[in-house]
């Protein structure tokens, strides 16, 4: 998913210029702003603007502290109540570091005369703080207010990228299974097994019939359940079978508690069938395919792995655009937490394999059979 990552690379870029642009502009117009309320009153002099400066240095660093603990602690994430507490000590205690910083800077640095004034009793200290305080608490809400409106907004381009994506698929695979070659063959096959085979064909022509009908059937939708993609697989292979003939070999090994994790739909049938069209198809002696589906040691992840006979050639275009809008997918719906290679097999020669990695979401039953004639899901060699 490279240029997923890029383009998450160039949108932190930004997402941090744009931060430290709309906090120098802040905390600048801040420390403006009390230069201009002294001018006002008449007491405008060198120091005072000096001082002014300090405060609009000090509080930026000091919100910027705070900007690192909300993304290390995670308080984004929290709920409203957990958040607001949380905000309310951490604010308090900024504001009493902030003008103790304040307090040390000026002396130091600034040594501004008596006549100019400062805080001359721990009372102003006090103003001081609680004034601060809730400066801190309008830049926490402007924050957070901006955080949950892009997090909005870009939940929204999301939900729009992935039904795009859904719709693509679809589109690609119907293509695929609906292109004139395809159906040609297919149904010529099941055409002359009618006097051969009567009970073959009718079943082949149920293979094809629940191919398509589960394609129009997941229209729009994000996520399936695996059994379901397992039967299109089984339904597909069926058909590949019948015209490769003894050239098509395959078996299936899953783990029935992998049948009600969810997956994006077509995932299985488009990693199946690009293992037929560049792996197995262009030889003449054909080959074997293996699909698996397990969960991992903690449950937590769902590992298929398609094995085909063949070698990978990274540089040509992986079946086009299918396996990209693949990739695309499992990015949109899980980010890092997905992950698709597809490698020659170290372990095995002539062998190419597809690993598919992904968090376990589940459906709360197990799928319903999908066909009318459901397949078992067995070994099967033709």
């Amino acid at each position: 998913m490279t240029g997923s990552s890029s383009s998450d690379n160039r949108a932190a870029v930004r997402h941090r210029r744009t931060y430290w642009t709309l906090q120098v502009i802040g905390w600048t117009l801040y420390g403006g702003l009390g230069a201009l309320m002294i001018a006002l009153f008449g007491y405008f002099n060198t120091y005072l603007l000096a001082v002014e400066v300090c405060v609009a240095v000090v509080l930026l660093l000091t919100s910027h502290g705070l900007r690192l603990v909300l993304l290390r602690q995670g308080w984004k994430q929290l709920s409203a109540g957990q958040l607001l507490w949380r905000l309310a000590l951490t604010l308090g205690g900024l504001a009493l570091l902030a003008q103790a910083v304040l307090y040390v800077v000026i002396r130091v640095l600034v040594r501004p005369p008596a006549a100019v004034g400062g805080m001359e009793n721990g009372l102003q200290f006090v103003g001081y703080t609680i004034q601060t305080y809730f400066v801190f608490w309008l830049w926490a809400a402007l924050y957070f207010g901006w955080h949950y409106l892009r997090g909005y907004r870009q939940s929204e381009v999301d939900k729009w990228k992935l039904k795009a994506a859904v719709r693509e698929a679809e589109m690609r695979t119907l293509k695929a299974q609906l292109n004139p070659h395809f159906l040609f063959n297919g149904l010529n096959n099941i055409r002359a097994l009618v006097m051969e085979d009567p009970t073959r064909a009718r079943t082949m022509m149920t293979h094809l019939s629940d191919l398509l009908r589960y394609s129009i059937q997941v229209s729009g939708t994000e996520q399936v359940a695996l059994g379901h993609e397992l039967e299109l697989v089984e339904h597909y292979l069926q058909l590949e079978a019948l015209q490769l003939e003894e050239r098509l070999a395959y078996s299936l090994d899953v783990d029935p508690a992998t049948r009600s994790v969810l997956i994006p739909p077509m995932t299985l049938q488009l990693l199946v069938e690009n293992a037929i069209k560049h792996g197995l198809a262009p030889r003449p002696e054909g080959g074997c395919i293996s699909l698996s589906a397990a969960l991992d040691a903690t449950g937590a992840e769902l590992l298929v792995v398609v094995s085909n006979t063949g070698a990978y050639q990274p540089a040509a275009p992986e079946s086009g655009v299918g396996l990209r809008n693949v990739r695309e997918r499992l990015h949109l719906l899980f980010g890092a937490a997905a992950q698709l290679t597809i490698a020659n097999d170290l372990a095995q020669p002539d062998t190419v394999t597809a690993h598919l990695r992904l968090p376990v979401r589940r459906l709360d039953a197990g799928p319903p059979p999908f066909s009318a004639v459901p397949t078992p899901l067995a070994t099967y060699a033709s």
